[in-house]
């Protein structure tokens, strides 16, 4: 992979499926759009570290067809030597981006600095130059995003806990004071946390964002449906719960898209065992009739359909992770799934197996004590079709390929990689490959 460097950035070809970038490369918050070009365009946070969230730096990737993608990095940032804010000084949060008039506008937000701005560019891939902050009348918040409706209004849409919104001036960079509407979501009636994004399907308003519902943690993104961008806005449910992506994961945030006549959540997923790290994923959803979103699980195959079994399957991949794994990285353009314990599980899903395997490959670097791979299909608790032996005496760097016959399997299914052995870290693993004798 091409160096991640440079004010313009890089153009960089990425690999379909989930996640839709990269080893060492992660976004998070995306916010997805598609502009006069016709490409799909995602803005998001930049990770950098496992400690904390973001970075001073924005990246954007795009698609114009979901399978091959391009990443321009450091299109915006706040840190030196490209300092495009000059009023304030920190990491840049969760941002979102609108086009009108032949002008783009980077929304951004800074917590902590009491700072929200929008910088602008004449390309979608930026840079975004000169910000200028965004006077928010004392109602602070975070994750800015802008809904441009159908008569050209624009609409500003921010905060965390409560969710406000305000129509913004003919300019794009200033709000009109006397619209603001503060609580347009709640935490106590919608779960609302952050992340507010508002888009519109036939004539209902979808204001999709962070939610608070499930186990005390904002791993979902939830929606509420209204007939205004003010609503009264209508708790729906939940479309997609990012929950055993990584054993540290804490939360959500993304945003709903139609492509090409198909309708996308993005969402991200944590990886090495933290809050952070995130990577950008999508899946393909539904309207219902009655105007409602079934709730989406989270997959390995993304907007591409069910993957070619035969085809190399990278670990990092893994849409669940269960017990203490999870994916780090193995080298600057590498991941793989480590930290392995007895009683882990990992799944994948999901595959077409067409008329039939019969075989397994994995590439795994052995640990001290030999291990086991358990291979099932469909559930955790779904029937073993074969097992790998994995040796021990090793120190956890030296990578082999073990291979085994397993019962033969057609069709569609997910696959669970269950682990086995004596004590932690059993063993690491980067890839497997279903083969036919």
């Amino acid at each position: 992979m091409v160096g991640i460097i440079g004010f313009l950035g890089v153009l960089t070809n990425l690999i379909g499926a989930n996640p839709i970038v990269p080893p060492g490369v992660y976004i998070a918050d995306p916010s997805a759009h598609v502009w006069p070009d016709g490409r799909l365009y995602v803005y998001g946070s930049t990770d950098e570290k496992p400690n904390h969230f973001c970075s001073y730096r924005h990246d954007v990737v795009s698609t114009t067809d979901l399978i091959h993608w391009s990443i321009v990095t450091n299109v915006f940032s706040s840190g030196d030597p490209n300092n495009q804010v000059p009023y304030a000084n920190a990491p840049l949060f969760a941002p979102d981006c609108q086009y009108k008039n032949g002008v783009y506008y980077l929304y951004h937000c800074m917590p902590g600095e009491v700072s929200e701005g929008v910088a602008t560019s004449d390309s979608p891939n930026g840079p975004f130059f000169r910000s200028k902050k965004i006077e928010l009348n004392g109602l602070e918040g975070i994750d800015p995003c802008v809904f441009l409706d159908d008569d050209g209004q624009a609409y500003y849409i921010w905060g965390q806990f409560a969710a406000k919104v305000a129509r913004l001036k003919p300019s794009m960079t200033e709000l009109d004071p006397a619209t603001i509407h503060d609580n347009v979501l709640t935490e106590k009636e919608h779960f609302f946390h952050e992340g507010g994004y508002l888009v519109k399907h036939v004539k209902t308003y979808y204001f999709v964002y962070t939610h608070m519902g499930r186990g005390s943690r904002p791993t979902c993104l939830g929606y509420a449906t209204g007939t205004s961008p003010f609503g009264p806005f209508t708790y729906r449910g939940v479309i997609i719960d990012n929950n055993y992506c990584d054993p540290g994961n804490w939360n959500n945030h993304g945003s709903l898209v139609e492509f090409k006549g198909r309708w996308y959540v993005f969402y991200h997923r944590s990886t090495q065992g933290s809050f952070t790290m995130r990577k950008t994923c999508m899946e393909p959803i539904t309207f219902k009739s009655d105007g409602t979103i079934d709730e989406v699980e989270m997959t390995t195959q993304g907007a591409s359909g069910p993957l070619d079994s035969c085809e190399k399957m990278e670990a990092e991949r893994a849409c669940l992770l269960h017990g203490n794994l999870r994916v780090q990285s193995l080298s600057v353009s590498n991941d793989m799934v480590a930290g392995i314990w007895k009683g882990d599980r990992a799944a994948y899903k999901y595959f077409d197996f067409g008329a039939g395997v019969d075989r397994l490959t994995i590439r795994v670097a052995p640990g001290a004590k030999p291990g086991f791979i358990d291979i099932a299909t469909d559930s955790p608790w779904g029937n073993s079709i074969g097992v790998m032996s994995v040796p021990g005496n090793g120190d956890g760097h030296n990578w082999r390929e073990c291979s085994c016959d397993i019962q033969s399997v057609k069709g569609i299914h997910a696959v669970w990689l269950r682990f086995d052995g004596e004590g932690k870290d059993l063993f690491k693993v980067d890839w497997f490959q279903f083969h036919r004798h």
